[in-house]
């Protein structure tokens, strides 16, 4: 069983940064892959970005691709996403997911999720 834990999430204006974490524990999480993911009021859950578990693979949605970086360290089993030019339609909750298989933007291949953290981008 793998506990996810995310943080990190708050109300900021359109234009700044924000650096999501997501803590991991139980089973160590090192070598499962990981993702992000986002729900905003009244929509389905979106694909953010996924990695590898060694971190050479990462895949981002179009609509976050060159203002998101995902990352992770495996020694301190922490998931981040560094958030740029966050703009109005960022806002969300952003859920951690990790998975057994190779990183995928299917959330069906997703095992564990955390309970999300709230970024809000007025404008």
């Amino acid at each position: 069983q793998v506990a996810l834990v995310e943080s990190g999430g708050r109300s900021v204006e359109a234009g700044d940064s924000l650096r999501l974490s997501c803590a991991s524990s139980g089973r160590t999480a090192a070598r499962y892959a990981m993702a992000w993911f986002r729900q905003a009021p009244g929509k389905e859950r979106e694909f953010v970005s996924a990695i590898s578990w060694g971190a050479r693979d990462t895949a981002y949605a179009d609509s976050v691709k060159g203002r998101f970086t995902i990352s992770r360290d495996n020694a301190q089993k922490l998931l981040y996403l560094q958030m740029d030019s966050l703009k109005p339609e960022d806002t969300a909750v952003y859920y951690c997911a990790a998975s057994l298989g190779v990183p995928s933007s299917h959330r069906e291949r997703y095992t564990w999720w955390g309970q999300g953290t709230q970024v809000t981008v007025s404008s």
